[in-house]
């Protein structure tokens, strides 16, 4: 039921990748109110409005969290673990990486660190299916 494991691994590695990048839509509406400097583009930090200030910290946390997340999907698909844990686990990333940039943007700090306790939750999951599988091999 689940030989759709490594596929939906690999989208849910893609989706991660390019949400990324998800905050900068609000990091560019930042600049075009302020204006934009070509040459000083980070010294218009301290100018950007606040969501847009908190869209640039959401955006570098991307960052952060991609590392594990995708050392996590890689040995998830060396193991060869297909299980509906797996699934779900790879699309709560997907998911609360997302909502996470939106309660950040939106200045919703309850939500924001809800959101990174499940996504730390999902790529720990990952790991442990992972390192049990291989254990018992």
């Amino acid at each position: 039921m689940w030989s759709n494991t490594p596929w939906l691994l690999a989208v849910s590695l893609l989706a991660a990748a390019l949400l990324i990048y998800f905050p900068y839509i609000f990091v560019v509406v930042g600049r075009l109110q302020v204006g934009f400097d070509m040459a000083a583009p980070r010294a218009l930090f301290e100018k950007l409005p606040p969501f847009a200030q908190r869209a640039v910290w959401a955006h570098e946390n991307s960052f952060e969290t991609f590392m594990p997340f995708a050392a996590a999907v890689l040995l998830t698909l060396f193991a060869g673990v297909s299980n509906s844990t797996v699934a779900i686990a790879s699309f709560s990333f997907v998911a609360a990486r997302f909502l996470y940039s939106i309660c950040y943007i939106a200045n919703f700090p309850l939500g924001r660190s809800l959101m990174f306790g499940v996504g730390t939750a999902a790529t720990l999951t990952l790991f442990w299916q992972s390192l049990a599988k291989l254990a018992h091999q």
